[in-house]
């Protein structure tokens, strides 16, 4: 009886890719528009104030 060839490559340990659906929905800065980056920009800044706000009082 033939010996099955072995399709397990050892050396490549990487998982399959995630679907295409998952990557478009993603938050990426680099799509954003500049009007969404400031505001975000303002949230993670009030965000961070408010923290400092708490910690101090």
């Amino acid at each position: 009886m033939a010996e099955q060839p072995h399709h397990h490559d050892h050396h490549n340990h990487t998982h399959a890719a995630r679907p295409a659906s998952h990557v478009a929905t993603r938050l990426s800065l680099l799509r954003m528009s500049a009007g969404q980056r400031l505001i975000g920009a303002v949230l993670l800044s009030a965000i961070l104030w408010l923290g400092v706000w708490w910690a101090l009082t």
